[in-house]
């Protein structure tokens, strides 16, 4: 029964994982092709021996630190729901810090925003899902990502957005932005959290940007100026710890009125700076 394949997968996964019972869930709702929601009403129905096998197959994949994302193959952000698989980072809810930093600062009408590192493209097409009359240029460096992105944003039918790829700024030279977003890689090569089982399935490139870390928000920042609008933002996520680098960052770049915001943990997350005019 669908009640008891749950507590079994359950107590398995509790060694292993601090959300052990939604996992569970999440997995068995994808295998049987139902909402989680109605998988719940459904203790007492039996599971056949197909559903069971590709259940435990799932479950197996999971102890062995697989993010349940890649597992189902998408992940909720925002108010979306994002195509995800082994190219891209799987979006984190403290990235949508960012979002609600863009949306506070772009106009109803229209606009434009940079997403550069876009990956899935949660940042950008959640962006374009609030504000339709704003264009989204959505830029990463791999083939594999950008074409995550763009499934996304076909399924979601967001034409106010398109994918670009290349390095940072190469394929936007001569464009100008009110908003840039980056949620760019952040963690140093010997950073203590890549030892973590999950990170080993998510992609290196999209974590580690150098020997210290910061090389990735360096380049970003330094090129900002040049292509923001007058009185235009650059929001930056980075580590915990990271706040104070960045801060140096945006004004050695030339931008104004510096703050950084916390997320919902109270961890220094995300760093803004203006450009002036």
């Amino acid at each position: 029964m669908i009640a008891a394949a749950l507590a079994r997968a359950t107590a398995r996964l509790a060694r292993h994982s601090g959300s052990a019972r939604l996992d569970a869930e999440l997995l068995l709702a994808h295998v049987l092709s139902l909402e989680r929601g109605r998988l719940l009403g459904r203790g007492e129905q039996p599971l056949d021996a197909r559903a069971t096998a590709a259940f435990e197959a799932l479950v197996e994949r999971r102890l062995e630190g697989e993010p349940v994302a890649y597992l189902v193959g998408r992940r909720e952000f925002w108010t979306l729901s994002l195509g995800v698989e082994a190219a891209v980072l799987v979006p984190r809810p403290e990235t949508e810090l960012l979002v609600e930093l863009a949306l506070a600062r772009l106009p109803v009408g229209p606009g434009r925003v940079l997403d550069l590192g876009t990956g899935s493209g949660a940042i950008g097409l959640a962006i374009a899902r609030e504000r339709p009359a704003v264009a989204v240029d959505l830029v990463d460096a791999s083939e594999a990502a950008l074409a995550v992105a763009e499934r996304n944003r076909r399924r979601l039918g967001l034409d106010n957005a398109r994918t670009l790829l290349g390095d940072w700024y190469a394929p936007v030279e001569q464009e100008h932005y009110r908003v840039i977003v980056a949620n760019p890689p952040y963690l140093a090569d010997s950073d203590p959290h890549l030892a973590s089982p999950e990170l080993a399935f998510e992609p290196r490139a999209a974590l580690v940007a150098g020997a210290s870390g910061l090389e990735a928000l360096e380049a970003i920042a330094a090129g900002a100026r040049s292509h923001l609008e007058d009185s235009g933002v650059l929001i930056l996520e980075h580590g915990a710890l990271q706040g104070e680098a960045c801060r140096r960052l945006l004004g050695a770049a030339g931008l104004a009125s510096i703050e950084t915001h916390r997320d919902l943990a109270s961890l220094e997350r995300a760093t803004l700076g203006v450009k002036p005019g």
